[in-house]
């Protein structure tokens, strides 16, 4: 019950102070236009995919958290496209949305890319009123709280060559106010809350057979704790992937390339670091095609 309580107010807490409200991923080194929009186009292929992510599974009512998305390079503009459609869902909160990004290539030969890009995001929040009384009773600051759709933007910047992937962007700049509840004389206010973030990943061929690539995600909002995510990838033969990170939680990932086009990963994260979200788990898969250029 206490584990259940815990995650309510965690669920709810976008509703007043700032908690980190985008979904996360055990993938952010094969995802990176989730977190910087500039990643839009940048890569070796053009791919689409899904992952779907259960997190905190021990605990009814964790986040589960489904996403589509695509990203395609337009040399002949020397721009690139990104696009994700993603549900999230944890105990009484869920939110939808579509977020499209756009990034301007600035090529500078060898490999070496500039990349600028914008990103455009339109969310659906909504509360489930049954689920809230069901597990702490009537409140009134809640009880007309139904959510609503907002819009907001996002910018990055990043560096690309052969070797070297570096990039900082700012997630949610304009922070949309959402009104949650309206009544009794007075209105309850949340907002998206601006996510800095900072990425990097770098390609080390140890010999003809292993790639190691080290990474690193750094996610900062104001008033709290920074969470930093490094980990390591090894590819072996450029079909199969090892992986490892850690972070509030430990995470270790694998992955195959079953074809010239269909890929699949899947990762496991264990949480062990908080007296009451303790031992608890996650499970992650992604499948990805990649289309030639």
């Amino acid at each position: 019950m206490k584990k259940l309580f815990i995650l309510i107010l965690i669920a709810t807490a976008s509703l007043k102070v700032a908690a980190q409200q985008i979904q996360t991923t055990a993938f952010p080194q094969l995802q990176g236009f989730m977190h910087n929009a500039s990643f839009a186009g940048i890569g070796a292929t053009n791919f689409v995919g899904a992952t779907y992510r259960t997190q905190w599974s021990e605990i009814s009512g964790g986040p589960k958290t489904a996403n589509l998305f695509g990203s395609f390079a337009m040399p002949e503009s020397k721009m690139g496209m990104s696009a994700l459609v993603y549900s999230d869902k944890t105990g009484p909160t869920s939110r939808t949305g579509v977020s499209i990004s756009f990034a301007k290539h600035i090529d500078f030969g060898n490999g070496s890319v500039l990349s600028m890009g914008i990103e455009n995001k339109f969310q659906q929040f909504r509360l489930d009123q049954e689920k809230i009384v069901a597990a702490i009773g009537a409140d009134p600051a809640l009880a007309n709280a139904k959510g609503g759709l907002n819009y907001d933007a996002g910018f990055g910047i990043s560096f690309t060559n052969k070797k070297l992937q570096v990039g900082v962007s700012v997630a949610q700049l304009l922070e949309s106010e959402l009104k949650n509840y309206s009544g009794a004389g007075r209105t309850e206010v949340g907002k998206l809350y601006r996510h800095y973030n900072l990425t990097g990943a770098y390609t080390i061929k140890m010999n003809d057979d292993i790639t190691m690539i080290p990474n690193l995600l750094l996610i900062y909002l104001p008033n709290t704790p920074a969470e930093f995510n490094a980990g390591a990838q090894f590819i072996f033969k450029e079909n199969i992937r090892i992986g490892a990170s850690a972070s509030k939680n430990f995470s270790i990932n694998f992955g195959t390339t079953l074809s010239k086009n269909f890929s699949i990963d899947y990762a496991f994260d264990l949480y062990n670091n908080d007296n009451v979200l303790n031992n608890l788990t996650a499970n992650e898969f992604m499948l990805r095609y990649h289309f030639k250029r």
